[in-house]
């Protein structure tokens, strides 16, 4: 019987014969219990017990209750009283500033994340981290923009073999000065067709989960420039010249070819649409309203100039009113105005 048993037993897990185990020692003390406490011959029977029951037996007279116990018993409370009513409020008073730093120790947890997972390939993975996925390669290491190889097909001739151009990278380090958190997510998801930059997310095909994306927009987060600061960089680059703002701001989205080095007509339409010939003016009549445009960006569903609706298509028209003042926009829109 035995050699049969010992198979049957190896086939649990442990935590299944700790279990058993347990349920064979309560059986057994439960059935010890009842053996012991069988009625002998001599035992006194039920309720003979109240006789010696502690709660019967007299207690402490008033003399005694009043007097140096009722004291301590007193002094004991107030001490009490006293802790709670100075500890709570210093409790509540430094809660705004413990959810604070909870806040900002979980934002930085998964920043400290995002930056691993931005890292070029091949650089050192900290313990306890799943990788690389390359950002930095494209990017730079700090989200200043770069360059990368691009196979390209001939959009107009599909007989033609692709070749490999060189194609101006973004720098993040101002993405979210130009787009929402939820717009970047989005880029990050589903990627830019056309371009370098390919779906990531697992919804979109790529190799990240929801919280790798999260952690990734979190790291860009907390490289974002101040945009007092890219203010200031962008007057004395481009002072208040519309041509180069359009240039340095717009051309990447809506002139054909900028992003390889091979500029076409400026405002043509890329992945942007035509600003030439009128076009602007036909959908921003009204200069306020373009100005409002560039300055804020499209906003996904909400209808903006004559005919236009922000799309869902991630990375539409970006807001650059943290990017740019107010008299470097409306140099843009007088630029776009007369192409």
């Amino acid at each position: 019987m035995s050699s049969s048993v010992t198979p049957m037993l190896a086939a649990f897990t442990t935590q299944q014969k700790f279990g058993f185990a347990v349920v064979v020692i309560l059986t057994l003390g439960w059935a010890a219990y009842i053996v012991t406490h069988l009625k002998k011959e001599g035992t006194p029977p039920p309720g003979a017990e109240m006789e010696l029951a502690p709660n019967r037996k007299p207690y402490f007279d008033d003399d005694a209750l009043e007097g140096h116990r009722l004291d301590r018993a007193l002094l004991g409370g107030l001490v009490l009283m006293v802790i709670v009513a100075v500890g709570l409020p210093l409790y509540w008073a430094r809660e705004p500033s413990r959810q604070e730093g909870a806040v900002r120790g979980f934002a930085n947890r998964a920043a400290g994340r995002g930056l691993v997972l931005f890292q070029p390939s091949g650089s050192p993975i900290p313990e306890g981290n799943i990788g690389h996925f390359g950002c930095g390669g494209c990017h730079g290491t700090e989200g200043q923009g770069g360059t990368t190889n691009f196979v390209m097909p001939d959009p107009l001739d599909a007989t033609k073999p692709p070749r490999i151009v060189k194609w101006a990278v973004p720098a993040l380090n101002t993405v979210l000065l130009r787009y929402s958190p939820e717009e970047v997510t989005k880029i990050l998801v589903y990627g830019r067709a056309n371009t370098p930059m390919p779906a990531w997310g697992v919804k979109g095909g790529g190799p990240m989960n929801d919280q790798q994306i999260e952690d990734l927009v979190a790291y860009l987060q907390s490289i974002q420039l101040d945009p007092a600061e890219v203010r200031k960089a962008s007057l004395a680059e481009f002072g208040t010249d519309g041509a180069k703002l359009f240039d340095g701001f717009c051309s990447r989205c809506h002139t054909l070819g900028w992003s390889i080095g091979e500029p076409g007509t400026p405002g043509g339409g890329a992945f942007g649409p035509n600003l030439r010939n009128g076009e602007t003016v036909s959908q921003f009549p009204d200069k306020k309203t373009h100005v409002a445009f560039i300055t804020e960006g499209a906003e996904y569903a909400k209808p903006y100039g004559l005919r236009g609706v922000g799309g869902d298509e991630g990375g539409g028209m970006p807001g650059f009113g943290k990017m740019l003042t107010k008299e470097q926009i409306e140099a843009i829109v007088e630029y776009e105005r007369q192409l």
